[in-house]
C-alpha cells in the first residue's frame, strides 16, 4: 500500500488491531467477571458444542488474545482465530436470534479478524520487533 500525503497505511492497521483487541479483552473479562458457569450455560442455551469446555476456551482467547492483540503478538493467528470465533457467532447464534439487523458487531469483527490475518499488525506491534530478532517461537507465527 502507498502512503497518501505522508501518512503511512500501517497506522491504519494498528488501530484496527487496537480497536479490536480492546473489544475482545472487555468481553473477556465479562466473562469471567459474570462466572464462567454462566458463559457455559448460555453456550449450552444456544448448542455450542461441549459448552463446559469452549466457554471457558473461549473466555480465555478473548481476555488475553484481546491483550496480545493490543500489544501486536501473534497477530495474524489471533486475527484468523478471532474471525472463527465470530464466524459462529454470527450465524450459529446472532442471525438465528436476531437476523441480519442483529449481529452487526459480530460481522465487523469478523471482517477485522480477517483483515488483520492478510495484513498483518501495522505500526508499533511486538510483530514487528520479535520476529526480526529472532524470537524462538517466530517460526510458528509467520
Amino acid at each position: 500500500m502507498r502512503a497518501i500525503g505522508g501518512l503511512e497505511p500501517g497506522w491504519g492497521l494498528t488501530v484496527l488491531r487496537i480497536a479490536i483487541g480492546l473489544v475482545f479483552a472487555v468481553h473477556g473479562y465479562a466473562k469471567f467477571a459474570a462466572g464462567l458457569g454462566k458463559t457455559s450455560a448460555f453456550f449450552a442455551k444456544v448448542s455450542i458444542p461441549l459448552p463446559e469446555l469452549m466457554g471457558p476456551v473461549i473466555a480465555v482467547l478473548e481476555l488475553i488474545g484481546g491483550i496480545l492483540l493490543v500489544l501486536g503478538w501473534a497477530t495474524r493467528w489471533l486475527g484468523l482465530l478471532f474471525a472463527m470465533e465470530m464466524l459462529v457467532a454470527t450465524f450459529w447464534v446472532q442471525m438465528p436470534a436476531k437476523g441480519w439487523n442483529g449481529s452487526e458487531l459480530e460481522r465487523v469483527l469478523l471482517a477485522g479478524g480477517i483483515t488483520l490475518f492478510f495484513t498483518g499488525a501495522g505500526k508499533l506491534a511486538i510483530d514487528q520487533v520479535w520476529p526480526k530478532k529472532g524470537f524462538p517461537f517466530s517460526r510458528f507465527i509467520w
